[in-house]
């Protein structure tokens, strides 16, 4: 048995939850928050025997997209407040972060 945490971008949280539902697959869903913009994700816990693990991950691939967004980052010495013009950086968002771990035992009541 394997448990796979996919951390994915909001944008892409509800195809990732249609497909992996369509497909047969269980899942615990957590809202979380992280990454260097502080956005929203949505955390998923599937837990899976070891043969499925594939399916889950060309699932949770192929719903899971990068994007580029302009942010505007201030210097962390501007001070005060107003006197930087700050020029937009363009980071990659989105996608799926996934790892996939080892269970000794799984039970459900």
């Amino acid at each position: 048995m394997k448990l796979v945490i996919a951390i994915i971008h909001d944008r892409d949280e509800k195809r990732a939850g249609k497909a992996l539902r369509q497909a047969g697959f269980r899942f615990t869903k957590v809202a979380s928050t992280g990454g260097f913009l502080v956005q929203g994700n949505s955390t998923f816990f599937i837990g899976v025997p070891k043969e499925e693990v594939n399916d889950v991950l060309a699932i949770l691939e192929d719903v899971s997209r990068t994007r580029e967004q302009y942010v505007n980052v201030m210097p962390p010495e501007a001070s005060p407040v107003g006197t930087f013009l700050t020029n937009p950086v363009k980071v990659q968002v989105g996608g799926a972060v996934v790892f996939v771990v080892d269970v000794e035992r799984a039970e459900r009541f």
